[in-house]
C-alpha cells in the first residue's frame, strides 16, 4: 500500500509540476506584454498601450494585472481624448477599489489636464480627489494647481485658500503670490495686491508678469511717478495691447500730476478697448489740450463725448464750452453750456454754465426755448445772486429783442420793479404795434392807451398816440381818431418823429371820412407839395380832387384831377372819369361828353365803364339826345349786366320813354326792374313812375293786379318806413352808437323789404365792426353784399371776405372773393381778393392757381412790402410743392429781403436748407443763428432749422454738437411730432456711427 500511495504522489507531483511550469510560462509572457504595454505608455503611443491594456486585461487572471491594464487603458483614453474617457476612469475606481492606484487615479488625470491647459477638466478630477491622499511630495503641487484650477474657473475666493497654502513653497510661493496679488487687484484692493507683489523675489518673475500690474497698482494708489518709472520700463519689453494699456497709464498719471504737455503723447498712444476709447478717454485728451490752450484739439476730443451723463460728462462739456468761446463759436458754446447745467454733479459748474447759458442766449438767441425762460428760470433758481440785476436787465430787453411784446407786457405788468417807467412804456408802445400789424385794432387802442399814460418819454407818447389814432380811424371811431392825431400834431417832439411825415395824410383822410372837407383840403394840398413824387402824394391828389368836387369847387377839382393823370397814377381812370363829371357840373357838357366818349378806348379795362356809360346817358338825355342816352344806357345793360348801375339804367331808360310818351316802352322797362331787381330802390321809383302811367293810360286795374303780386310794395306804410330809418340814421350821426343799432335792428325786423334796407344793413354792420362784434356783423355784410345795386356793395363785400377768413370758412370766403376780384372798382381791393385767393389756392394744393394769382398780386402797381413777400413766399411754397427748388431759392431769397414775422422765419429756414444744399455748411449755421436770435417765437420753423444745424455739425466733424441739437429737439418739440420724429431718425443714424469708436455710446438709447 505504501508504495501506491506513494506512485500516486509522484504522478500528483509530477502533475503539480507540469501545471505549475505551464503556470510560469504564462505568467512570464503576461508580464512581457504588461512591459511592453507600459513602454509604449511611457513612450506617448497611447493607442497602441490602450488596445495592449485593454487586451492584458480581458485574458488575465491576475486581479493585481486587472487593475492595472484597466487603470492605464483609462489613462490613454484620457490622453487620447477619447469620448467615454471619463467613464473609464470612474470605473476602474468602482471595479477596483483595493487597487494601490485608485488614489493616484483622479491626481493622475488632473494633472494631465492641468499640464495641457485644460483647467476645467483638471477642476473637476482635483475635486474627485481625496487631500488626504496625495503624497506628501505631490502636495504643493496639488494645492498650487487646484488654486490655480479654482482661479481659471473665475472662483477667485476658493483659490485664496489653496494659493495661501503654498505661498511659502520653495518652488510654488512666488507663483502663488504673484495670482494672491493679482486676485487682490481685480478686488480692487490695491494695498493687499501691492504688498504680495512686493514679496516676490523671483526677478525673471518680476520682469516677465509684476511690472505691468505693479505700474497700474502703482498708479491705482496714487504713487504717478513711481507708475510712470515703472510702465515706461515695461514698455520696451510688451506686446501690443500691454504697450497701449502702459501708455494710458503714464499718460493718465502725468495727467494727474498736472504735466499736460507730457500726458499728451502717451493719451495719443493708447488704443482703447477692444479699439474703443471711452468718454473718459476724450475727456482726458482733451483737457490736457485745453490747459495747453490748444483749444481746437481740445474741441475735436471734448466733442467726441456724446450722452454722457456723469461728472466726466458735464466737466468736458464745461470746458468744451469754454473751448468754443475761446475761438468765438459762440452757437456751440451755447449747446455746450446748456447741457452742463442740466447735471447736478458740480453744482458750482452747474450754476456757472447756467448764467452763461443764459447770457448767450440773450447774446445769440436760442432755438430750444425761448430766451426769456432761460433768465427766468435762473432768477428762479437763484434769487439772491450777485448777478440777479445784470440777468433781469437781460430779461426785460430779450423780449424787446425778440419782439416778444407781449411776454414782455405781461412780465412788466406783473414785476414792475424790473424795469423804469421808460421800458414799461416802450415795451406797451411796440406791443400795439404788434397788434396793430396782427388787425386787432380794439386791442391796439387799449394797450397804446397804456403807453400814453405811462407818458415816461415824449417821444414815445407821442408815436402811441399817433398809432392809437391809426387804430381808431380803422374801426370807423374817427372823432377819437381825429382827437389822437391833433394831439399828436401838438407834441413838441412830434416833428422828429418817422411818424409826422404821415401825419397831413391822416388828418387829411379823417377829415374827409367825417365829411368835413374843407378841413380836409390844406392837409391834402400840403401832403402832394412835400411827398409829389411817391404813390401817397399821388393819392392826396385825387383825394384833393374829391374834396373840392364835393364841396363844388369844380375848377380846381379838374385841376388836381389833370396833375394826377399827368403823374400815371394807378387810378388815373377814376381821376378822368372825376374830372369829366366836373366839367360836367361847369356847364360844359360838350367836354364831358367827349371825355366820356374817349374813356373806354383810353381805359379798356377799368371798372368804372359801367359808370361812364351811365353818366353819358345821362348826360345825353340832358343834352336831349335822346336816342344817344338810350343807346348809352342800352350798352350799359347789355354789357355789364352785373354792375350796380344796371336797374337805374333800365328805370332810366323807362323815365325817357315815359316823358316821350311812350308809355307801353316805359312799363316795359319798368316792369324789367322790378322784376330783375325786387326790393331795390329802382324797383320801388319804377313801381311808383308805373303807376302814373297806368293812370295816363286810364289802367288803373292793371296797375292794382301788378302790385298785389309784389310783396316789397307797402305803400301805406312808406311814410313810417321812412320816419323809422332817419330815426336810426339820426343816431348814428349823433355817435349815439347803441340807440342807432336798436334803430337799425328795429328798421330791418319792421321793414324787411324797406327802400332803405340795404343802407340799414350796411350801417348796423360797420357799428358792429366798431364795436369788435365781428360775428353780429357778418350777416349784414353778407346781405348788402348778396343784394345787387346799392352804393354798398363792394365796401360789404370786402369786409365780408375778411370775416368769413377770419372765422375759418374758407370755402365760403372764395366765393365772395372771387366776385369782389371781378367787380371791385376800388384796387386795393381787387388786391386783397387776389392775395387771399392766392392763400386758399395753396391751401386747396392747386399749386398752378396759386402762382397765377401770385403773379396778378405783384403785377399791381404800388402794393407795399408786406403783400409782396406775402406773394413771394407762395410762389417759394408752390415751387418747393412741385419740385422746382431752384424757383423756389429765388423766391425765398427776395422774401427775405423785405418779410417780417413768421414769414421772415420761414424764409430764414429756406436760406439755411438751400445753403445746405450748396455745401456750404457754416453759412446753413448762420443762418440756422439768426433765425433762433430773431425769431425764437416760430418755434416750428426754429425746430426744423435745428435738425439743419445738427447735420451741418456732424458733417464738420463735431459729433456732440450735432446730438446734443437733435436731443434738444426731442426733448423740446413734442407739439411738433413730425419734427420730433425726424430728430430721433437723425439721431439714430449718428449714434450707430459713433458706437462703432466710442465704448461709452450706447446706439439704442435715444
Amino acid at each position: 500500500m505504501r508504495m501506491i500511495k506513494t506512485a500516486i504522489t509522484l504522478v500528483a507531483l509530477g502533475l503539480l509540476l507540469i501545471s505549475h511550469a505551464q503556470e510560469s510560462g504564462i505568467y512570464t509572457d503576461e508580464d512581457r506584454m504588461f512591459r511592453e504595454a507600459l513602454e509604449l505608455y511611457n513612450n506617448r503611443q497611447y493607442q497602441s498601450a490602450q488596445t495592449l491594456f485593454e487586451k492584458i486585461g480581458s485574458q488575465t487572471q491576475n486581479e493585481s494585472t486587472a487593475a492595472n491594464s484597466a487603470y492605464y487603458a483609462a489613462n490613454a483614453a484620457v490622453r487620447l481624448n477619447q469620448v467615454g474617457a471619463d467613464r473609464l476612469m470612474e470605473e476602474f475606481v468602482e471595479n477596483y477599489p483595493t487597487s494601490t492606484k485608485r488614489d493616484a487615479a483622479f491626481l493622475d488625470v488632473a494633472d494631465y489636464y492641468f499640464e495641457n491647459g485644460k483647467y476645467p477638466y483638471a477642476l473637476k478630477w482635483y475635486q474627485k480627489v481625496e487631500p488626504g491622499t496625495v503624497p506628501y511630495k505631490d502636495r504643493d503641487r496639488y494645492h498650487f494647481n487646484m488654486g490655480y484650477s479654482l482661479y481659471a474657473a473665475k472662483k477667485p475666493e476658493e483659490a485664496k485658500a489653496y494659493f495661501n497654502k503654498v505661498s511659502n513653497s520653495a518652488k510654488y510661493g512666488a507663483q502663488a503670490k504673484y495670482y494672491l496679488g493679482f486676485i487682490a487687484y481685480q478686488q480692487d484692493d490695491y494695498e493687499g495686491a501691492s504688498q504680495r507683489f512686493d514679496q516676490i523675489t523671483d526677478q525673471n518673475l518680476l520682469d516677465e508678469k509684476l511690472s505691468y500690474f505693479q505700474a497700474d497698482l502703482n498708479f491705482k494708489l496714487g504713487n504717478f511717478e513711481e507708475a510712470i518709472a515703472l510702465a515706461k520700463k515695461q514698455l520696451p519689453v510688451s506686446d501690443r495691447q500691454e504697450v497701449s494699456e502702459l501708455h494710458k497709464i503714464i499718460g493718465e498719471s502725468y495727467f494727474n500730476l498736472k504735466q499736460y504737455a507730457e500726458a499728451i503723447p502717451h493719451l495719443e498712444a493708447y488704443r482703447g478697448k477692444q479699439g474703443k476709447w471711452n468718454n473718459t478717454d476724450f475727456y482726458q485728451l482733451g483737457y490736457c489740450y485745453y490747459q495747453q490752450k490748444d483749444y481746437a484739439n481740445a474741441i475735436l476730443q471734448f466733442n467726441k463725448i456724446i450722452g454722457g451723463k456723469d461728472p466726466v460728462a458735464q466737466n468736458a462739456y464745461y470746458h468744451l464750452a469754454e473751448c468754443y468761446l475761446e475761438l468765438d463759436k459762440k452757437q456751440e458754446a451755447l449747446n455746450a453750456f446748456r447741457n452742463a447745467s442740466q447735471m447736478d454733479f458740480s453744482t458750482e459748474i452747474q450754476k456757472d454754465a447756467l448764467l452763461n447759458y443764459a447770457r448767450l442766449s440773450y447774446e445769440i438767441g436760442n432755438a430750444y426755448e425761448p430766451v426769456t425762460d432761460v433768465l427766468m428760470a435762473y432768477l428762479e433758481k437763484y434769487p439772491k445772486d450777485e448777478h440777479r440785476t445784470e440777468v433781469q436787465d437781460l430779461l426785460v430787453d430779450s423780449y424787446l429783442t425778440s419782439r416778444n411784446f407781449k411776454g414782455a407786457l405781461e412780465l412788466l405788468e406783473e414785476n414792475r420793479n424790473f424795469a423804469n417807467k421808460s421800458t414799461y412804456q416802450k415795451v406797451a408802445f411796440f406791443r400795439g404795434m404788434e397788434l396793430f400789424t396782427e388787425g386787432d385794432y380794439a386791442e391796439t387802442v387799449e394797450v397804446l392807451d397804456r403807453a400814453v399814460k405811462s407818458d415816461a418819454d415824449a417821444v414815445f407818447t407821442a408815436r402811441s398816440r399817433y398809432w392809437k389814432g391809426e387804430a381808431e380811424y380803422l374801426l370807423n371811431r374817427f372823432d377819437q381818431a381825429l382827437l389822437d392825431f391833433i394831439r399828436f400834431q401838438q407834441s413838441p417832439v412830434a416833428s422828429g418823429t418817422v411818424e409826422f411825415r404821415e401825419l397831413d395824410y391822416n388828418l387829411a383822410y379823417t377829415y374827409f371820412k367825417l365829411r368835413d372837407y374843407n378841413s380836409a383840403i390844406p392837409y391834402f394840398r400840403n401832403f402832394e407839395n412835400k411827398n409829389s413824387g411817391d404813390l401817397k402824394g399821388q393819392d392826396a391828389v385825387v383825394r384833393l380832387g374829391d374834396c373840392y368836387f364835393v364841396t363844388r369847387e369844380y375848377d380846381p377839382a379838374v385841376k388836381a384831377y389833370s396833375r394826377y393823370i399827368s403823374a400815371n397814377g394807378s387810378e388815373k381812370d377814376y381821376a378822368a372819369f372825376q374830372r369829366a363829371i366836373s366839367y360836367g357840373f361847369m356847364g360844359r357838357n360838350e367836354t364831358k361828353i367827349t371825355e366820356l366818349k374817349d374813356f373806354k378806348s383810353r381805359y379798356p379795362s377799368s371798372t368804372l365803364n359801367d359808370d361812364v356809360l351811365f353818366e353819358l346817358g345821362n348826360t345825353y338825355v340832358r343834352e336831349n339826345k335822346e336816342q344817344e342816352g338810350l343807346r348809352a344806357y342800352a350798352e350799359l345793360v347789355d354789357t355789364y349786366n352785373g354792375s350796380k348801375l344796371v336797374p337805374e339804367a333800365l328805370l332810366r331808360q323807362g323815365l325817357v320813354h315815359y316823358n316821350a310818351n311812350r308809355n307801353e316802352e316805359a312799363l316795359s322797362q319798368f316792369r324789367a326792374v322790378v322784376s330783375k331787381y325786387p326790393r331795390s330802390e329802382e324797383a320801388v321809383q319804377a313801381v311808383n313812375t308805373a303807376k302814373l302811367v297806368y293812370m295816363d293810360m286810364g289802367r288803373v286795374n292793371e296797375y292794382a293786379a301788378w302790385v298785389r303780386n309784389l310783396d316789397f310794395v307797402e305803400v301805406s306804410d312808406a311814410d313810417l318806413d321812412n320816419a323809422t330809418y332817419e330815426s336810426a340814421e339820426q343816431q348814428n350821426l349823433e355817435n349815439r352808437k347803441e340807440a342807432a343799432i336798436r334803430g337799425f335792428e328795429n328798421y330791418i325786423r319792421d321793414f324787411p323789404s324797406g327802400r332803405h334796407i340795404a343802407d340799414a344793413h350796411f350801417k348796423l354792420a360797420q357799428l358792429y365792426f366798431g364795436e369788435g362784434k365781428m360775428d353780429e356783423a357778418l350777416p349784414h355784410y353778407r346781405y348788402v353784399a348778396d343784394r345787387g345795386g346799392n352804393e354798398y356793395k363792394e365796401q360789404a363785400l370786402t369786409r365780408t371776405c375778411e370775416l368769413l377768413l377770419a372765422k375759418g370758412d374758407n370755402a365760403k370766403a372764395m366765393e365772395y372773393l372771387l366776385r369782389l376780384e371781378s367787380s371791385a372798382d376800388i384796387p386795393q381791393n381787387r388786391t386783397y381778393a387776389q392775395q387771399n385767393l392766392m392763400r386758399l389756392y395753396y391751401g386747396q394744393q392747386e399749386y398752378q392757381k396759386t402762382l397765377a394769382y401770385a403773379d396778378k398780386v405783384l403785377a399791381t402797381v404800388g402794393i407795399d412790402d408786406r403783400i409782396r413777400s406775402d406773394a413771394q413766399v407762395m410762389i417759394a411754397r408752390s415751387a418747393m410743392r412741385t419740385g422746382d427748388e431752384s424757383r423756389a431759392e429765388e423766391a425765398y431769397g427776395r422774401v427775405l429781403k423785405i418779410a417780417t414775422g413768421i414769414i421772415a422765419a420761414e424764409a430764414l429756414y429756406h436760406d439755411a436748407y438751400f445753403k445746405q444744399k450748396r455745401g456750404a455748411l457754416e453759412e446753413s449755421n448762420t443762418a440756422v443763428q439768426k433765425l433762433a436770435r430773431e425769431y425764437s417765437i416760430y418755434k416750428e420753423w426754429g425746430g426744423k432749422g435745428l435738425i439743419l444745424m445738427a447735420q451741418n455739425f456732424y458733417a464738420l466733424g463735431d459729433a456732440f454738437q450735432a446730438t446734443y441739437i437733435l436731443e434738444s429737439v426731442i426733448g423740446n418739440f413734442s407739439q411738433y411730432p413730425e419734427i420730433q420724429s425726424r430728430a430721433k431718425e437723425e439721431l439714430g443714424k449718428i449714434k450707430a456711427r459713433e458706437a462703432e469708436k466710442n465704448a461709452s455710446v450706447n446706439p439704442n438709447e435715444n
